[in-house]
């Protein structure tokens, strides 16, 4: 199934698909809506869908809705919108490809095969996203396990890191040795650790150095 607003990029892909002789067009649609009701009706293998349509509902929004009741059918995103967050969003939504509208007329073919025959399809322009985007999430993931740690506990368990005993932190920070002795149990007690050496592993596992705050923070 074709899913544009656009009745000529429609009858465009529909040439071009048909004249493979691998694909046969089975349904059209003009919005998002459209595509909802006519993939329940005719339950196609592969739809193409644009992202960016009248109606209110986008692509994205019919991606999601399609896929809720067909989960086996694949969804090529092909739209004109090279931006991060419509491939994160189409993808969250349950889209497998996520092509542009300059692609060539047989690496669009090739893109419909191969999300057909289970392949996952994305265009070489939106790998550099894709990838900072993974990047990003994996180091947000990553900071979050300190989150509950105040500035100063984070300088703290640095410093234990690299051997420093309570008096020897107290000294570089000026503070009692009490008070790092209790900033100590209360880094333990959040972390969840049983003593300073499991503290450590943990620190170091999740590259502390990246988020120490330097001291006037």
């Amino acid at each position: 199934m074709i899913v544009d607003d656009h009745a000529v990029v429609r009858a465009g892909i529909k040439i071009l698909l048909e004249n493979d002789g691998e694909f046969t067009v089975v349904a059209e649609a003009e919005n998002g809506a459209d595509a909802v009701k006519k993939a329940k009706d005719h339950q196609p293998d592969v739809i193409i869908m644009d992202i960016r349509m009248p109606g209110g509902i986008s692509g994205i929004d019919a991606t999601e809705s399609i896929m809720k009741v067909l989960p086996n059918t694949k969804i090529l995103i092909l739209t004109s919108y090279a931006e991060d967050e419509l491939v994160r969003d189409a993808i969250r939504a349950g889209a497998v490809g996520y092509v542009l509208k300059r692609v060539g007329n047989q690496d669009l073919v090739n893109a419909v095969r191969s999300i057909g025959e289970g392949d996952a399809v994305v265009d070489p322009a939106m790998t550099k996203l894709l990838l900072d985007e993974v990047r990003h999430a994996a180091a947000v993931e990553e900071a979050s396990v300190f989150s509950e740690l105040t500035p100063q506990e984070m300088r703290i368990l640095a410093l234990m890191v690299e051997g420093q005993t309570n008096r020897e932190i107290a000294q570089k920070l000026f503070l009692g040795e009490g008070t790092v002795r209790n900033y100590v149990g209360n880094i333990l007690s959040k972390l969840d650790v049983s003593n300073r050496a499991e503290a450590a592993v943990f620190a170091v596992k999740h590259n502390i150095d990246r988020y120490v705050p330097e001291e006037d923070e």
